[in-house]
């Protein structure tokens, strides 16, 4: 199963990437969802139903798609650059 990271990068299916900020909760219905922001442009903020954040690719709907995940957590390497303030 597909799992969620706060703070992690992730990659959109369509080759967008995002940075999990948290887990939110709509007030009224307990419902849970995912806060991310786009990591280009505006750097805005959206929300997704939890679920459909960690679905998978609907691959009759994409079938050249090759990733698994609609988001999948991208493994995001230091640079090695120090910086002493």
């Amino acid at each position: 199963m597909n799992e969620l990271k706060i703070k992690g990068v992730y990659r959109h299916f369509k080759g967008d990437y995002y940075l999990v900020e948290d887990i939110a909760f709509n007030s009224e219905t307990q419902e849970k969802y995912v806060a991310y922001r786009q990591l280009y442009g505006e750097n805005k903020l959206y929300v997704r139903p939890y679920d459909m954040f960690l679905s998978e690719v609907d691959h009759e709907k994409y079938p050249n798609e090759k990733q698994k995940y609609r988001f999948e957590l991208q493994d995001i390497k230091r640079t090695g650059l120090n910086y002493k303030a």
